[in-house]
């Protein structure tokens, strides 16, 4: 477990991502004038950055992972952003925000944890009358992935859906979609080259530790 939590230790990102697609999302959204935003399993925050410089609102940040708040709160520092942003260390699964508290919702990469569905029907009681969520979930884009794929995404995501079942599930718990696109190809290296390379920078440090590079 120590590892893996070095592995992941100041990466930029936990999911796929980068803030030409944090944008994209913020663009579908209709001017919200210091919008109240929770940023839900922020991460080390690389979105909460993005969104503190689009808006002139506040953004709650949360995560129970506190390296991760740690990080994020150095970062808002040294660019000047703290004063829009609050982290707190919470889990997603017991949010302790009054009902009809936020403008917006975000959850980068994140909903998996607690789980599609239950995060639609969760989280839209924290939002006020005409707010919005935003979010990106894992979805199967062929309808006959390899094999390979299949098995490997079986197991760590059981209930992946289709992009179309996606869409159709977000009406049926009372929410209007008014935008989506699909992740590129891009998107993925952006989490996927730095976690590389700190998988091989520590192996380099852990080369004479089996246990270590068992991790890795």
């Amino acid at each position: 477990m120590e590892i893996f939590l070095e592995i992941h230790n100041n990466l930029p990102k936990e999911s796929p991502g980068g803030d030409e697609y944090t944008r994209q999302a913020w663009q579908m959204l209709p001017q919200l004038v210091q919008p109240k935003i929770l940023d839900i399993g922020c991460g080390p925050g690389a979105q909460t950055l993005e969104l503190a410089r689009l808006t002139d609102g506040h953004i709650s940040a949360i995560d129970n992972h506190q390296p991760y708040l740690d990080y994020l709160q150095d970062q808002a520092t040294a660019l000047g952003l703290l004063n829009q942003i609050t982290c707190l260390n919470q889990s997603m699964l017991a949010l302790s925000f009054p009902e009809a508290t936020f403008d917006l919702l975000w959850a980068e990469g994140s909903i998996y944890i607690i789980g599609l569905e239950e995060g639609l029907k969760q989280w839209q009681a924290l939002l006020k009358p005409g707010g919005y969520l935003v979010l990106s979930e894992l979805v199967w884009l062929q309808p006959q992935p390899p094999e390979v794929i299949q098995s490997y995404w079986g197991e760590n995501y059981p209930g992946m859906r289709t992009w179309e079942e996606v869409l159709n599930l977000v009406p049926e718990w009372g929410y209007d979609l008014i935008g989506n696109f699909i992740l590129p190809e891009k998107a993925w290296w952006n989490y996927y080259l730095p976690l590389q390379e700190k998988i091989n920078d520590l192996g380099q440090i852990y080369k004479n530790d089996a246990e270590a590079l068992a991790v890795l």
